[in-house]
Order: C-alpha cells, then sequence, then structure tokens
C-alpha cells in the first residue's frame, strides 16, 4: 500500500495549506484523521487518475546486470572423469575395454570363474573357467564294491549381446578345454552274482571279478555354447555389484563309454566253470565277453539320445574401471 501511494502523484489538500505558519499537518489533526484522510485519498484515487499520472515503465530504473561463473572443469588425471558424481542407476557410452568384471558362480559345469570385458554398448566378450572334483569312498551294495569319482574341468569364451542395450543378453561361444567325465570302479565279492543281458554270472571266489566304468562328457572337441540369461555382467552405470543369470545348454556331442573288466568270472553257483574274463578262446570267457558287449550296446544306443549338457548358474560379479 505504501509503494501505491508513493507512485500516485497527488495535490495537497487546501486545509492542509491553510495551516498556521510553524505548524506541520500531523500535529495539527488527530491520530483518526489522518488515518481517515488516507483512506480516502486511496478510494478517490481511481484508473482515469493513473491514466493521467505521470507514471510510466520506463521511469522505473533499469534492473543490474547479473554475471554467472562458469562451470568448474573436471579434475584431471581421474580415471572415467565423465563417471564422477552420476547416480548409481544411470547409463551412459561404455568404451571399449573400459571396465571388466571378475565374477564366480556354481553351476553343473562345478565351481565357475569368470572375466567379462564390454566391447560396446551391445556386446561383451567373456572367458569362463570351471572346475570340480569329487571322489566317493567305498560303496558297498549287494556284494559290490563300488568307487566312484566325478571330475570337472572346462575353458570356454563366449560374446554376450544384449539386444536394444537391454539386460537381456543372449550368447554364444566355444568350450575350448571340456574335460568332464564320471568314473565308477567295483570289485565283486567273490560268490556274488550278477546279471549281463539276462545271463547270470558268479565272481570267482579265487580271482574275483572287478570292472571300471568311464563316462566321458567331451566328445566334441571344441563344443558350441547356446544360452540367454538376466543382467550384465559389467553393469553400464556406476554400479560394482550385479547378479546375471544364464540359462543354456553345450553341445557336447554323445557321451563315450568305455569299460574295462578284469577278474575270473564262473557260470555255476559251486564254480566248476570258471575262466578269466579276458581270455575269450574258452567257453565261459567267450559267453561273459558276448553278455557284456550285448549290454554295452543297449547302453550307448541309450546315450546318443543324450547331446547336451545343461547350464544353468546364478553369478555374483564385480566390476571396476580399468582405464
Amino acid at each position: 500500500m505504501s509503494a501505491l501511494l508513493a507512485l500516485i502523484p497527488y495535490t495537497v489538500p487546501a486545509s492542509a495549506q491553510s495551516l498556521e505558519p510553524g505548524l506541520s499537518a500531523s500535529s495539527a489533526s488527530a491520530p483518526g484523521d489522518e488515518l481517515a484522510s488516507a483512506q480516502s485519498l486511496v478510494s478517490s484515487t481511481d484508473s482515469a487518475t493513473l491514466g493521467s499520472s505521470s507514471f510510466s515503465a520506463n521511469a522505473l530504473p533499469d534492473a543490474p546486470d547479473f554475471a554467472f561463473s562458469a562451470a568448474p572443469e573436471p579434475a584431471e588425471g581421474a580415471a572415467n572423469p565423465q563417471r564422477e558424481g552420476v547416480p548409481w542407476a544411470a547409463v551412459w557410452h561404455q568404451q571399449r575395454f573400459s571396465r571388466i568384471g571378475i565374477g564366480a558362480d556354481v553351476s553343473l559345469l562345478g565351481i565357475g570363474i569368470k572375466a567379462t570385458t564390454p566391447l560396446d554398448d551391445y556386446i561383451d566378450v567373456r572367458g569362463l573357467f570351471n572346475f570340480f572334483s569329487y571322489h566317493q569312498p567305498r560303496l558297498e551294495v549287494d556284494g559290490f564294491n563300488i568307487y566312484g569319482s566325478l571330475h570337472l574341468a572346462s575353458v570356454a569364451a563366449a560374446a554376450d549381446f544384449y539386444p536394444k542395450n537391454s539386460v537381456w543378453r543372449l550368447s554364444g561361444g566355444l568350450f575350448l578345454y571340456n574335460g568332464n567325465q564320471v568314473n565308477v570302479s567295483t570289485n565283486v565279492v567273490g560268490g556274488t552274482s550278477f546279471s549281463l543281458d539276462g545271463t547270470t554270472y558268479y565272481s570267482s571266489t579265487a580271482n574275483p571279478a572287478s570292472g571300471t566304468v568311464a563316462l566321458n562328457l567331451n566328445t566334441l572337441k571344441a563344443a558350441p555354447m547356446f544360452s540367454f540369461g538376466f543382467g550384465r555382467f559389467v553393469p553400464h552405470s556406476n554400479r560394482h555389484w550385479s547378479f546375471p543369470t544364464e540359462f543354456g545348454a553345450i553341445y557336447m556331442g554323445t557321451p563315450s563309454l568305455v569299460v574295462t573288466t578284469a577278474g575270473d568270472v564262473c557260470t555255476d553257483k559251486a564254480q566248476t566253470q570258471c575262466s578269466s574274463i579276458s581270455d575269450q578262446t574258452t567257453p565261459v570267457g567267450q559267453a561273459f565277453n558276448s553278455s557284456l558287449n550285448a549290454e554295452l550296446t543297449k547302453w550307448r544306443s541309450t546315450l546318443k539320445q543324450i547331446n547336451f549338457y545343461p547350464i544353468f548358474s546364478y553369478s555374483v560379479v564385480y566390476s571396476f574401471n580399468i582405464r
């Protein structure tokens, strides 16, 4: 209100001009008269008065000029300075070989160690190393002393493609080395019976029968791998940790089955008709090896239906800048 009053020109009322000399307007009127005079002055000011006044926008003082300081230059010497201060969820262009991710997982391939680095926004390259070993102590089942071992070892290289720069992934690669195999060996207690291709045999008490079975899951060398998954192995952001998943299969070819035998077998419980398993010149030796080959033919026919080895993994990966 005071600003408006200051801008509106007006003529001093005659009553104020007729005051006696030396007497001010404030001392000549009571406080109530001053308030009434101010209210009357405001109410009497209309649009016509404003229009006839000398008020003009040009009469206002010019606004002062403000100068803004320039943005500070990024710190020198820091790796990837464009990442400084970027939120963890931000996404930017990924430079080639600018980061590396080191991760681990547990899958049907064993304990996995992997390293990943980006080629561009859509493709990463990955190296994989898997290993695991387990030995089953003696397990006795119906006169069979069974020993088993599982050996997993593989080295692979893969390329990960992220369609439309998303977190979904399609991968392809090669298992350059595949030493996955299962070994089972057994010693048959003397006098214990077993059946091969419908024929019953007895382990000799004098020289018990024994055998070893090796199942190799690496028939096809440089076996191709195909997989898909969710989550980046190297995040395209300021994050360090990622937890990608992967589902797929290795085309390993038909597993190979190798069986070796030793010892003596008999065709009767009284052990009157016995022969060495390796001697195929005797009727017992010939019958045993014929039964064994027939059984192996059945097993290998079943294995022909198994050409893929499954892949399922949930990884924990830590990524960091390398340049």
